[in-house]
């Protein structure tokens, strides 16, 4: 049943996309503001409420409870571990926005700051890192060890709607259980199809850069069926080999990538950038988290940390149930020390790097990247690291790595819908498995005709709303269950 309603759902999507995408396109626009209008501020609090409860895990009474049985220790060591997570969780988003991101904020930031100065600068890091930090991976944590939780060690199906048997006892076998996993699979598919338009869009960019090629619509389809081909190869060799062996070469890559952008580029400035904006960041981190304009009306805030929240509550599904599936034998202790900071330490090196080097160019060397970055989005990563040594051997380098960590998002992505939609079997048929990659591709494809950029971003904060409201019970789910464990034991 769960497979065939959201299947269908989707379908009805695509031809809707395919007969009329400039239709789509309105009406996802005008779902957007109601959506941001009524529910902005269910969006900040759940996150913060969430960040909260991961953060009280860490210290509480159940984080030395296993996930899985007592004797059970983990299957990947801590390296494939962490490149798994990173992979999975962030990947493709944080090449595109690395240097993309920090530069637009410098030229428009929030709270009325004038544009491109050097407050504005700060502001623009500040943000970045609260954009990519703590609050995203908070998520991925409750989600993921909700389900590692009641599937490694209540011996419950890998479901969404099995995290909330404390709640709803035997209805989560029943209509209202299939329907939020039905949910959790069209969030989950329009947060890959976000991902995967991104992955598209700068891929194009990164052609263009390197070799001239143009950067349209008609290149960034084809370069979508090309990926959803490799990824498909990938997803049907099995998780140990397709996705593992992936993640590390990703994590290989970017890490060089990083280390010679830091050393090739303002070295200090970075260290110092670095040092600095994560003061700021957790000076500020309580403020920024509850953050609306209800007396200016801004739109700041809905263009880019309400879209961020719902992008990320939209991947939750994915991503949690793939840490989930490859984190059998951590405590919980573990869990969410590995799944909070680690990941999100290395998005804040990332971000300190790329959009360090960037801004710096930008201020003391006037080299015009603000303005590239805003006519051209896709193109910011390219046109910075032209701007060092080896700038065209380095750009062709971040188009491999985009490409690589495209397939192993929509991999993984496959993966899990696959699980979720075949009643949480750990391996998915190759069937199941072709027909979410196809579609999820075709989702993308539609959304980048009915409004590119801005059609994908639009599709992730409408359709991640009914699952928020999942991610928050699923958090009272869980404590109830911990506390009954405790009481018994």
């Amino acid at each position: 049943m769960v497979f065939y309603v959201s299947l269908t759902i989707i379908i009805l999507f695509v031809i809707w996309g395919m007969i009329s995408p400039d239709n789509l396109a309105n009406s996802a626009a005008s779902l957007l503001d109601i959506t941001i209008e009524k529910f902005g501020w269910f969006y900040l609090l759940s996150t913060f409420f969430v960040l909260c409860l991961a953060i009280y895990l860490i210290f509480s009474k159940y984080g030395n409870i296993r996930l899985g049985k007592d004797d059970d220790r983990p299957e990947y060591s801590n390296i494939s571990w962490f490149a798994m997570l990173f992979s999975a969780g962030m990947g493709i988003g944080l090449v595109f926005w690395g240097v993309a991101e920090p530069l637009q904020h410098y030229l428009n930031p929030p709270m009325g700051i004038e544009g491109e100065s050097l407050e504005a600068a700060r502001m623009a890091m500040r943000y970045s890192f609260f954009h990519w930090g703590l609050h995203p991976w908070a998520i991925y944590t409750l989600v993921g060890l909700s389900l590692a939780y009641f599937n490694h060690r209540k011996g419950l199906k890998g479901l969404i709607s099995s995290t909330f048997t404390p709640l709803l006892g035997d209805k989560t076998q029943g209509v209202m259980g299939k329907c939020i996993d039905v949910l959790a699979i069209i969030a989950t598919a329009f947060g890959i199809a976000t991902s995967l338009g991104l992955g598209a869009l700068q891929v194009n960019g990164g052609l263009h850069e390197v070799i001239g090629i143009p950067n349209e619509l008609k290149v960034q389809v084809i370069i979508i069926v090309v990926v959803t081909v490799l990824y498909l190869i990938s997803a049907t060799t099995g998780l140990d080999k397709g996705i593992k062996i992936l993640s590390n070469v990703n994590i290989g890559v970017a890490s060089l990538l990083m280390v010679f952008v830091l050393f090739v580029g303002p070295t200090s400035f970075i260290f110092e950038t670095f040092t600095t904006t994560l003061g700021g960041y957790l000076q500020n981190i309580v403020q920024m988290s509850l953050r609306l304009t209800p007396f200016t009306q801004g739109t700041w805030v809905g263009n880019w940390t309400l879209f961020y929240w719902a992008w990320w509550i939209a991947w939750a599904p994915f991503v949690g149930m793939f840490i989930a599936r490859v984190s059998k034998g951590r405590t919980i202790k573990e869990f969410v020390l590995g799944v909070l900071f680690v990941p999100s330490l290395a998005s804040f090196i990332w971000f300190s790097v790329f959009g360090g080097t960037a801004l710096n160019l930008e201020i003391f060397k006037n080299a015009g990247l603000a303005q590239a970055a805003e006519q051209d989005v896709t193109s910011a990563l390219f046109i910075t690291l032209k701007q060092l040594p080896l700038g065209l051997i380095v750009s062709t380098l971040a188009t491999v790595l985009i490409i690589t960590f495209f397939i192993t998002s929509a991999d993984s992505a496959t993966f899990v819908l696959g699980m979720l939609s075949s009643d949480g079997d750990l391996n998915p048929q190759n069937r199941v498995k072709i027909i979410w990659g196809v579609l999820q591709s075709a989702i993308a494809i539609i959304l980048l005709m009915s409004g590119g950029l801005e059609g994908l971003q639009t599709m992730a904060i409408i359709t991640a709303l009914p699952f928020a409201v999942i991610l928050v019970l699923m958090c009272f789910s869980l404590i109830k269950a911990l506390k009954e464990e405790i009481k018994e034991s």
